[in-house]
């Protein structure tokens, strides 16, 4: 019963960590145009998610004739449940109500289910462009999951352990991971940016070719249940890079758990601020930084580890 309060009052924070999130995004847009973000909503714009949030609720949902309606409306539905059940794999280290031996294997798991919902909702809203923008966006997620993928089996190697709390107790000496695979720890920051769709990558939503993409035929809920999934996505991420490279909140102590805050703040701040300040790229340059870059230097990097942890 522990297990499922605790797991419950986690998912209801990251919703609304999501709803401050998109607050945080428009600011941070805002002043890099020189420009302000939300201002009006009440107290320098604070309560401006939830007007978001009631206005998207509240709106009709459009119905597209020629669509095929159980798999359009339950795309989104898909999304956000595999987005919340991602961020179950980070342990909460002094209320301990569960554990992931294998959180590891989970997190990857999750985040490849993840793509049935983008491909879906692009398939059954029988829109070319809705199409175009998943069978894009299913390309370039599972052509970055291999790089993703041994990355975090170099540092699983490194720790010894599948398990996300054995990070904690491996780095809690200040001894990070990042010290010993500062190289490889760009790849990641580069391929969790094209795992969540995000710019320079954003090609599931190239408003200049395909309109908007695959959600481009949802209004309302399903739209907003869409955004919450990609905004719960990349905090998620920015958890789990915390996590993976800089340690996690120690043992539970208030101090570690604010330090620990900031490094997932800094991480969450780093999408804005790459979304800010460089354009779209090509997509044929897209593919081909992770087949001939990123690739062979994370498939070398993790036989540089194996190497050196057997001798």
């Amino acid at each position: 019963m522990v297990s499922v309060v605790s797991i419950v009052v986690q998912m209801l924070g990251l919703l609304l960590a999501v709803a401050f999130y998109t607050l945080m995004e428009r600011k941070v847009l805002g002043y890099v145009q020189l420009r302000k973000g939300p201002n009006k909503v009440s107290i320098a714009g604070v309560p401006q998610p939830l007007g978001d949030a009631v206005k998207l609720f509240l709106k009709e949902q459009t119905k597209p004739f020629l669509s095929n309606w159980v798999a359009y409306l339950s795309a989104p539905v898909v999304s956000l449940f595999l987005a919340l059940s991602m961020w179950i794999v980070y342990p909460c280290v002094g209320f301990l109500a569960y554990g992931f031996f294998l959180g590891v294997l989970y997190f990857l798991c999750v985040s490849s289910f993840g793509v049935y919902g983008t491909l879906v909702a692009g398939w059954s809203s029988n829109s070319k462009y809705a199409l175009l923008g998943s069978l894009r966006a299913v390309a370039q997620t599972i052509s970055y999951e291999v790089s993703m993928i041994l990355v975090l089996l170099s540092s699983v190697y490194l720790v010894g352990s599948y398990d996300f709390s054995f990070y904690f107790f491996f780095q809690e000496l200040g001894f990070w991971v990042f010290l010993v695979s500062a190289p490889i720890s760009f790849i990641w920051l580069v391929t969790i940016l094209a795992e969540t769709n995000r710019a320079p990558f954003d090609f599931a939503e190239g408003e200049s070719e395909i309109v908007s993409g695959f959600n481009i035929e949802y209004s309302a809920g399903g739209f907003a249940l869409i955004f919450m999934a990609e905004y719960g996505v990349i905090l998620v991420m920015s958890v789990v890079s915390g996590v993976l490279f800089f340690g996690g909140d120690d043992l539970g102590f208030f101090v570690l758990k604010g330090i620990f805050l900031v490094k997932a703040m800094c991480f969450s701040f780093f999408f804005l601020w790459v979304r800010g300040s460089l354009p779209r790229v090509r997509y044929d340059k897209l593919m081909g930084l992770t087949w001939k870059c990123f690739l062979p230097v994370s498939l070398g990097w993790l036989m540089f580890v194996v190497l050196f942890v057997w001798f």
